[in-house]
């Protein structure tokens, strides 16, 4: 005997049918809903962050937020690379082998603040002549840690008294500051080297 499906009977089937498949039940022949698309991350906004860095930078150190008020907020440029080189072979050569000394540039704000903290280290370097130039690299590293410049941020050096070195990423904003204390002493303002880092890197290509 043949069976037959009713009207009535075809409306519970197909009634049937949609519970089964709400409650999760694949019916075969039934295609899958597809998944949601998965939220994109908004881009990243640098130069928000970049003003962000600079207050914090202004709070840890107002005298030399006071005298760069009015600069642009701009972090330093990390990779800017020498315009050219020279057409002469071997002076090319030269520049070619010795292009991991090249730095990158100072926006007019970072060099200000640069040029701040320069003059602020080394005021302090010729204030403690009176107490005691420091004479080790733990000496010097906690001058620099008084002053507010994170131990971390500082690669403090030297192999013998009168002969240390350091070198400071700015806290928060940049740009970095290297100085030596051999006579006579100096300490300077500079961007990153091109290569990466505050410190110069050693050795060639």
């Amino acid at each position: 005997m043949t069976s037959r499906t009713t009207p009535a009977g075809a409306v519970l089937l197909a009634a049937g049918l949609l519970v089964l498949t709400a409650c999760g039940t694949k019916v075969p022949g039934s295609a899958a809903a597809p998944s949601p698309l998965p939220s994109l991350s908004p881009a990243p906004d640098y130069a928000a962050e970049a003003a962000a860095a600079v207050a914090r930078h202004d709070a840890l150190f107002p005298q030399v937020a006071a005298a760069c008020a009015g600069k642009a907020t701009a972090l330093p440029s990390r990779s800017a690379v020498p315009e050219g080189l020279p057409t002469d072979p071997e002076a090319r050569k030269y520049a070619e082998n010795h292009g991991y000394k090249q730095q990158g540039t100072l926006t007019p704000a970072a060099r200000c603040r640069g040029d701040a903290h320069a003059a602020r280290i080394r005021a302090a370097l010729d204030g403690s002549e009176s107490k005691g130039a420091p004479r080790t690299a733990q000496e010097l590293s906690a001058l620099l840690a008084g002053m507010g410049y994170a131990p971390q941020a500082a690669d403090v050096y030297g192999s013998s008294a009168g002969d240390l070195s350091f070198v400071l990423s700015i806290p928060e904003s940049g740009p970095c500051v290297t100085g030596h204390l051999t006579p006579p002493v100096s300490v300077q303002a500079h961007a990153v080297y091109v290569e990466g880092g505050c410190r110069e890197p050693r050795g060639g290509h």
